[in-house]
């Protein structure tokens, strides 16, 4: 320890002599030991290390140079310095036996005082140097144990590392070579070190050129970083990420690699690359298709109401279409599932529609198309063909023919067809869904009813399985105005124009009183002080998830279906039976299935 003090050893027989020799020894940083006999002065070695002995000659017992034999026997004791003190005459004799059994000088009696000093002082300062570097000992022992405790530390850390260490010279040749490394390309060390990088295979010119760079004399920068290919002893070139650290030494610059593998990294920035760049098309496309709508919509309508009824009617129309295809992220999806979804919203009545075919799936452009194009054939059939009369049919048949299928829309039971004098909008829509083709789409006007035939050569893909049945439709029974007549609903929605949207097609449908909220504690506070009927739940208000409202309105006993644009996935879990109407949405369906909220199918009707 840096404060343990120095420490002399008197060895005499008489007090009084001892007790002289501390006298004149005594000073600070010094602590004087006393043995009164050889076998005490043996017992204090064990336990102390002494820098000076001072043992008197002549001792009953064991005397001083029998003592000095004894030290020089034992380890321990081996080197401590030995100054005996005699009053016996100055004879040579005795003195060279002093020196053989180990004492380092002589001090006769009587003693001289400033010569003891003079001679202590020597081996006290010894004493303490022996000391200071038993300390510094200690101390580059510590460092080299922490030293080296690092070194293993960082080494395994470099070896678990998904990261690759690499250190390369001033020329470049390959000094250290982890084992991350070793997994990153493929490359064992004993393969690589005290090669040259560019003669492996692992670094190409310009990367050789561009670490060479760093390395340069005349550059300052001692952290560089950069992105590179490097070579996989398998795969070949792969992009990395590289971390360079300029490592000074006295003779030469050393550069310190850290290395990312970035492969998946540049797959992910490509493919994010190529959706953003196909929902940018999509977009486009749709709201082309869009705008299209409205604009011939605009010219070939005979009023505003007329406009308004086959505009949102169509806006629907693609709007279930692209919810179709989200489900299938964007892939094919099948025809039948179209046909569904349009019996579902009321488009198609299921009781009149009969349908026969092979289960095929159309591509996302084609289904969009095909979307229209069902709406706009189960429109005009409504308005003016089978389905305009409580007897009509209407048979929707297709075939496999080539890479593609023929598709036949027919009807029955109608009033007499009358072919138009002209085609309008609908049936240029209707036209459309062959991609423009000439001759694919044929209308046969018939007087017991038309005939479409639609020919789809490609965008179809052939299915094995058997054809889904279709869905029941909505229960005509009782008209929504009557149903929702007198009934208080709750609407919880954040955007204010659909929140007033919904609420004047409420209002149209006969509902009683509306109450709007647009956030979760809103919505609680309004289920806590008000009784509802029903209650119409957006799937996420600014942000936040609405299960706690959900939750609120099931112990409340209060009917309610989610209004969003999200699929179910998206929805509180553990609601499926809560209805969904996704945005946007036509009125019919939103009066419809609060209706069915209020007067549930009965389990027979069910059936």
């Amino acid at each position: 320890m840096p404060d343990r003090p120095i420490r002399f050893l008197i060895v005499d027989d008489i007090a009084e002599n001892i007790l002289a020799l501390d006298a004149l020894l005594r000073r600070d940083g010094l602590e004087v030991d006393h043995a009164h006999s050889a076998t005490q002065a043996l017992e204090l070695m064990l336990v102390h290390d002494y820098a000076l002995a001072l043992l008197d000659v002549h001792m009953p017992g064991t005397d001083g140079y029998e003592l000095a034999e004894l030290m020089r026997s034992t380890e321990r004791t081996r080197g401590v310095p030995i100054i005996f003190v005699t009053a016996a005459d100055r004879d040579e004799a005795r003195r060279f036996r002093g020196y053989e059994a180990g004492a380092v000088d002589y001090i006769v009696k009587p003693i001289d005082p400033v010569v003891l000093k003079s001679k202590a002082e020597v081996f006290f300062r010894i004493g303490r140097q022996a000391r200071d570097l038993q300390r510094q000992h200690d101390e580059m022992q510590r460092i080299a144990h922490d030293r080296d405790r690092a070194a293993s530390m960082l080494r395994a850390h470099t070896d678990n590392s998904p990261l690759a260490f690499v250190t390369l010279d001033q020329d470049l040749i390959i000094r250290d070579w982890s084992k991350g490394a070793e997994r990153m390309f493929g490359r064992a060390a004993e393969d690589l070190l005290e090669r040259a990088a560019a003669d492996t295979g692992w670094l190409d010119e310009a990367g050789a050129a561009t670490l060479a760079g760093w390395l340069a004399p005349g550059d300052s920068a001692p952290r560089h970083s950069t992105e590179m290919v490097l070579g996989h002893a398998e795969r070949g070139p792969i992009p990395c990420e590289i971390y360079g650290s300029i490592l000074a030494g006295s003779r030469q610059r050393t550069l310190s690699l850290q290395i990312l593998d970035i492969t998946e990294r540049k797959r992910a920035e490509e493919v994010r690359s190529l959706l953003v760049g196909e929902l940018n098309h999509r977009i486009k496309n749709t709201l082309a298709n869009v705008q299209a709508i409205a604009r011939q919509g605009l010219r070939r309508s005979a009023d505003l109401a007329d406009f308004e009824q086959g505009f949102v009617g169509r806006l629907q129309a693609l709007s279930r279409a692209h919810s179709i295809l989200s489900d299938s992220t964007w892939a094919s999806a099948p025809l039948d599932q179209l046909i569904d979804d349009q019996i579902r919203v009321g488009t198609l009545d299921a009781d009149r529609l009969r349908r026969s075919g092979p289960p095929v799936e159309l591509t996302p452009d084609t289904m969009l198309r095909m979307a229209l194009t069902l709406h706009e054939l189960a429109t005009n059939a409504v308005k003016y063909g089978a389905l305009s009369v409580p007897g009509g049919m209407v048979h929707l048949d297709w075939v496999g023919q080539g890479r593609g299928i023929v598709l036949t829309w027919r009807e029955t039971g109608g009033p007499a067809v009358i072919p138009p004098d002209h085609g309008g909008f609908g049936s240029d829509l209707i036209a459309a869904v062959a991609g423009g083709e000439d001759g694919a789409v044929v209308a046969d006007w018939r007087p017991e009813g038309v005939v479409w035939t639609i020919r789809l050569s490609e965008g179809v893909t052939p299915l094995d399985g058997a054809a889904p049945s279709a869905p029941d439709g909505p229960d005509p029974a009782a008209g929504p105005d009557a149903v929702l007549r007198g009934q208080s609903v709750l609407v919880v929605e954040d955007e204010p124009l659909v929140a007033l949207d919904i609420q004047a097609e409420l209002e149209l449908a006969g509902a009683g009183r509306v109450r709007i909220v647009r956030s979760v504690d809103a919505a609680l506070s309004a289920l806590a002080e008000d009784r509802f009927d029903l209650a119409l739940l957006d799937g996420n208000l600014k942000g936040q998830p609405v299960d706690a409202v959900a939750l609120g309105l099931r112990r409340g006993a209060v009917p309610f279906c989610f209004v969003s644009g999200y699929g179910r996935e998206h929805l509180p879990q553990g609601f499926d039976d809560a209805p969904l109407i996704q945005k946007p949405f036509p009125p019919a369906s939103l009066s419809q299935t609060l209706a069915q909220l209020l007067h549930p199918p009965s389990p027979r009707a069910a059936e």
